[in-house]
């Protein structure tokens, strides 16, 4: 007996890939002993440290959440905090190297993971996805949480 092809609308669509894809982000944070959100917080700071400010508007959290989720990360010695040195007013949090490591092999597993997902998928089709997806991405201004992976 075959799969039973499905079509959903778009918003179902949307909204039912993105459950999906937390979930996968999520089981891999807590298999890293991460949060869903410190392990995106890492995931950013992959590519260079951040203003607190910047970091702020990339994650889409509130000063205070913020301060709380880099305290936190700060704790377990993941990141820390240093003074910018274009403002010494101001702080950046950056990867320590623990921090960094952690972040790569979370990294690294988390898009092995996502990757399967759309595996009943041909190349063209994969191809297409990912075109469509970059659209929606790109035209809706989506902050860089998590690199490009090839």
């Amino acid at each position: 007996m075959g799969k039973k092809e499905s079509q959903f609308g778009v918003v179902s669509a949307l909204v039912r890939t993105s459950f999906l894809v937390n979930g996968v982000y999520a089981e891999s944070a807590r298999e890293y002993g991460l949060t869903p959100q410190q392990g995106q917080l890492l995931c950013v700071l992959m590519a260079r440290p951040y203003g607190m400010t910047e970091l702020g508007a990339v994650l889409g959290l509130a000063k205070s959440s913020l301060t709380g989720l880099v305290d936190r990360t700060e704790r377990n010695g993941l990141v820390r905090r240093e003074t910018d040195p274009q403002d010494t007013r101001a702080v950046r949090v950056a990867l320590t190297a623990h921090g960094g490591d952690l972040a790569a092999e979370f990294y690294a597993e988390t898009c092995r993971r996502v990757d399967k997902l759309p595996e009943s998928l041909g190349e063209d089709e994969r191809g297409l996805l990912a075109g469509l997806l970059s659209r929606v991405v790109e035209d809706n201004q989506v902050p860089a949480v998590f690199m490009d992976h090839a």
